[in-house]
C-alpha cells in the first residue's frame, strides 16, 4: 500500500519527534477520526495519537464502507504496518473495541508486534452473545429510533433530514459490521488489557466487561465510568486522565 493511501486511514494531530509510543484509536459505529482530535493535548507529550479514519465518512465519504470485520482487519493490518517502528497501544470504543482487539491479535501474529496495551471501551467480550437483536436491516424509522436510544448521535443530525439521509448508509454499514461480527481465528494475547464501560450502559453490563479477561494471558483490569454507552463524550476528561496514567512512562506504557 502506498504511503499516500496510508494517510487516508491515519489522522495525526501532530507528529511528535520524541514519541516513544503510538496510540491508535478506532471509532464507534458512525464515528470518524474527529472523535479523537483533541486527545493528544491531554495525553503524555511522548505519546503520538493516531486516529483511524475508516472509509465512508468525513473526507472519505465518497468511499464504500466496509461491512465485514475480517476484510477491514485485513486492510488495517497492512495500513498500520509502517507505523510499528516503535511500541504502540490500541484504543477502541464500541465497534472500535472489537476492531482494536482483532488488530492486536493480527499484528501480533503477522508481524510479531503485539501492542503494549489494549483498551477496549463500551463493548462486551467478543465471545459473548449479543444482548440485542440486529437492527441494521430495519426500516428507517425503527433504525433511527435505535440510534436515538444509544444517545451518541447529535440531535441536530436527526433534525436535518438531508444530513440524516446522507449518513444513514454509513451508519447501517457500521451496524452491519458490528452485528455480524464473530470472533476471528487468532492467538490469545499476552499484553495488558483494560476494559472500560459506563455505569448506565444497559447494552454493556459489568459482567460483559469482565469477560475480556479471557482474551489475554497478561494483566487484566475492568473499570466503570459514570454515564451511558457514550461516556467517552460525557466523561472525556476523566477517561483521558485514566489513559494518561496507563500510557505514562512511569507506569510502563510503551516499555
Amino acid at each position: 500500500m502506498r504511503h499516500q493511501d496510508n494517510d487516508l486511514w491515519i489522522a495525526r494531530q501532530s507528529t511528535r519527534a520524541r514519541a516513544r509510543l503510538r496510540l491508535f484509536c478506532l471509532p464507534y459505529a458512525g464515528g470518524g477520526a474527529r472523535i479523537y482530535r483533541t486527545w493528544a493535548d491531554a495525553l503524555p507529550d511522548d505519546v503520538e495519537v493516531c486516529a483511524v479514519q475508516l472509509p465512508g465518512r468525513d473526507q472519505r465519504h465518497n468511499e464504500t464502507p466496509i461491512t465485514d470485520a475480517s476484510k477491514l482487519i485485513d486492510a488495517l493490518s497492512v495500513v498500520l504496518c509502517p507505523y510499528l517502528d516503535m511500541p504502540y497501544a490500541l484504543f477502541g470504543h464500541s465497534m472500535g473495541a472489537v476492531l482494536a482487539y482483532e488488530l492486536a491479535r493480527r499484528l501480533g501474529a503477522a508481524y510479531d508486534r503485539e501492542p503494549s496495551g489494549l483498551f477496549v471501551s463500551a463493548h462486551g467480550a467478543p465471545h459473548l452473545p449479543r444482548r440485542r437483536p440486529p437492527s441494521h436491516h430495519l426500516p428507517d424509522d425503527e433504525f433511527i429510533a435505535r440510534m436515538k436510544a444509544l444517545n451518541g448521535t447529535p440531535a441536530e443530525v436527526f433534525a436535518n433530514p438531508e444530513l440524516l439521509a446522507l449518513l444513514l448508509p454509513m451508519l447501517r454499514a457500521d451496524f452491519k459490521l458490528v452485528e455480524t461480527y464473530a470472533e476471528l481465528p487468532g492467538p490469545v494475547l499476552t499484553c495488558p488489557v483494560l476494559a472500560i464501560g459506563g455505569r448506565s450502559d444497559s447494552d454493556v453490563p459489568p459482567t460483559s466487561l469482565e469477560g475480556w479477561a479471557t482474551v489475554t494471558r497478561g494483566p487484566f483490569k475492568s473499570m466503570l465510568f459514570e454515564g451511558d454507552h457514550f461516556f467517552i463524550n460525557s466523561e472525556r476528561e476523566t477517561l483521558l486522565r485514566v489513559l494518561k496514567h496507563y500510557l505514562s512512562a512511569d507506569y510502563g506504557g510503551g516499555s
